[in-house]
């Protein structure tokens, strides 16, 4: 990602304070939700009360779902279009518009933002960019900027998780990290 982040120059937008990607839920894997924990684990050795207010915005945030959505939140909200789509992600810190997580973030937030090129189902490239970022840029602007991703490695330590431990299916960032238990 840091080659896109070059090669995108001045028409990456993404910076601290730059949050409309952390409003409304979004689907998680089993092993982004183990990444964010161990990540809030590391803050609190360092930084216990900071971890404490991502804990308290997580089950906040879990509690708002949960009561909105009472029978399967996390399927629910994932489901309707829309559904809790204010609901600020549980690691963005409201007061500077920073990831208290960045360096355990998703790796949606990771892959976010800069062009990425990756294979589609039918067989050709989609290359996907944030709409605040490429502002003015043609399509072969953003295409030259753009960098392919190869996410087989995150599948294989998915599936490795998955099958350690018997837990599947998508989550959203504030149950991963409602329960945190250190």
């Amino acid at each position: 990602m840091s080659e896109a982040v070059r090669n995108s120059g001045s028409w990456l937008a993404c910076r601290i304070g730059c949050h409309e990607c952390c409003l409304g839920p979004f689907p998680i894997t089993q092993f982004d939700g183990l990444r964010l924990r161990e990540g809030l684990a590391e803050l609190k050795t360092r930084e216990p009360e900071r971890a404490a207010r991502v804990l308290r915005r997580a089950q906040a945030s879990a509690a708002r779902i949960t009561a909105e959505y009472p029978e399967r939140p996390v399927e629910s909200v994932l489901a309707l279009e829309g559904a809790a789509e204010d609901e600020p992600c549980p690691a963005l810190d409201p007061e500077t518009g920073a990831c208290d997580l960045y360096a355990a973030r998703p790796i949606t937030c990771r892959t976010f933002g800069p062009a990425v090129r990756s294979p589609v189902a039918s067989g050709g490239q989609s290359v996907a960019v944030c709409e605040l970022c490429y502002q003015g840029a043609t399509e072969e602007q953003v295409a030259a900027c753009a960098v392919e991703i190869d996410s087989s490695l995150e599948a294989e330590l998915l599936r490795e998780l998955e099958s350690a431990t018997g837990a599947s299916g998508d989550t959203l960032v504030a149950f991963a990290l409602a329960e945190f238990d250190s």
